[in-house]
């Protein structure tokens, strides 16, 4: 959804959890309504050099309807 409305994501890897361009950061009163993150997704967030305790990849966010307004921001470049 960020990717196709040009936002700031720019999703390299498609979703294949390769490259941590889609870097997102959760507002904290979202993180807990989003299905946890896989090991592969925490070891590609492991790789970055910061992040925050809701840093998340956004294509592995898995959409559902609750989610409608969910708050997130994009990390500074580092």
């Amino acid at each position: 959804i960020l990717r196709d409305y040009r936002v700031g994501i720019e999703g390299v890897c498609g979703g294949a959890c390769d490259c941590a361009t889609c870097h997102v950061v959760i507002a904290p009163e979202w993180a807990g309504k989003l299905f946890p993150p896989r090991d592969d997704e925490n070891d590609k967030l492991d790789e970055l050099p910061l992040i925050e305790p809701t840093s998340r990849l956004s294509f592995q966010i898995i959409w559902a309807e609750e989610l409608d307004g969910l708050t997130l921001t994009l990390p500074p470049e580092t």
